[in-house]
């Protein structure tokens, strides 16, 4: 995509996202769930720019992964891992390589160790590890910095010189992957939270638990009011007990169980526990349809990772 036309130095850098599905013919004994499979996809990114973008872009990128990561809750840790026994290209460009990283790294601040001669073969690269809230390591990030498919490639970009001879220069490559395989990431994800999803993840966002089948009427009427607000919910009208019901819900690991009777349908509330919340658990409470909506906005928006209101 790159090479198909004449390139200038005013469109880089250049930044391309590959949702691609992948394929790895891993042995049979060694598939496990989710976490390693055959088929899979991978959010990676390869971006094409100039010797001098080369520092931005990688900060950007470890920006981008500090955020991704902080986000969803998780500690990480840098490696930068350098030239194998088998490789392409100079000693020199991979020199320069390894030197950019290791500038790029201590501009980020974050903490790194060097993990000698495990980069890739056209390039060295940063390893991230991703610890879960039990402490186990997966390594699911990657940047790479890559010197060699431009040459191989014969990519260049015109750098606006009137020299026709040295009026090009070869771009460089940085392939990113953040999540990493997404399939890795999901199974990583729900043993990370144990089904307890923070709201902006969760499935099962909403129980609404009419107390008798007088309010039925009203717990659909809520139930709709938040789904117009863009939230999953569910209504239990089984025949079960009160209290059976809200155990349900609070063993399925819904976000919030709002129970609605004849005094919540008189005041346009909802009698409101929250998962999170061991206060609201024996008697939540008691809050209009609209200003529940208005709180779980707030930490939606936040991307919360604890479901309670303020």
């Amino acid at each position: 995509m790159f090479g198909m036309r004449d390139r200038s130095y005013r469109e880089l850098p250049i930044r391309f996202a590959d949702f691609g599905v992948l394929h790895r013919n891993e042995a049979s004994g060694a598939l496990t769930g989710l976490t390693r499979v055959r088929r899979f996809q991978q959010d990676d990114a390869h971006i094409f720019c100039m010797q001098s973008q080369v520092k931005d872009e990688m900060r950007g990128a470890l920006d981008f992964m500090s955020m991704v990561y902080g986000t969803f809750g998780f500690t990480f840790a840098l490696k930068l891992s350098t030239r194998p026994e088998k490789f392409l290209g100079e000693i020199a460009v991979w020199d320069q390589a390894e030197q950019q990283l290791r500038e790029s790294l201590d501009e980020f601040g974050a903490g790194w160790e060097l993990n000698p001669g495990d980069g890739a073969f056209y390039g060295p690269k940063v390893d991230i590890t991703i610890r879960d809230a039990l402490g186990r390591e997966f390594q699911c990030a990657t940047i790479q910095l890559d010197f060699q498919l431009p040459e191989r490639f014969h990519l260049q970009f015109r750098t606006g010189t009137a020299d026709e001879m040295s009026g090009f220069q070869r771009p460089v490559i940085i392939h990113r992957a953040v999540l990493g395989s997404v399939e890795r990431m999901i199974a990583i994800l729900t043993e990370n939270f144990a089904g307890k999803w923070p709201l902006w993840l969760s499935p099962r966002q909403v129980m609404v638990v009419p107390v008798t089948g007088v309010v039925y009427e009203y717990a659909e009427k809520v139930k709709q009011q938040l789904h117009e607000a863009g939230y999953f919910v569910d209504v239990d009208v089984s025949a079960d007990t009160l209290n059976k019901k809200i155990r349900n819900a609070e063993i399925a690991q819904y976000n919030f169980i709002c129970v609605v009777g004849a005094q919540e349908m008189e005041e346009g509330s909802v009698n409101v526990r929250c998962r999170d919340d061991v206060g609201t658990k024996a008697k939540g409470q008691t809050v209009p349809v609209t200003a529940f909506v208005q709180q779980m906005d707030v930490l939606k928006n936040a991307k919360s990772l604890e479901s309670k209101l303020a």
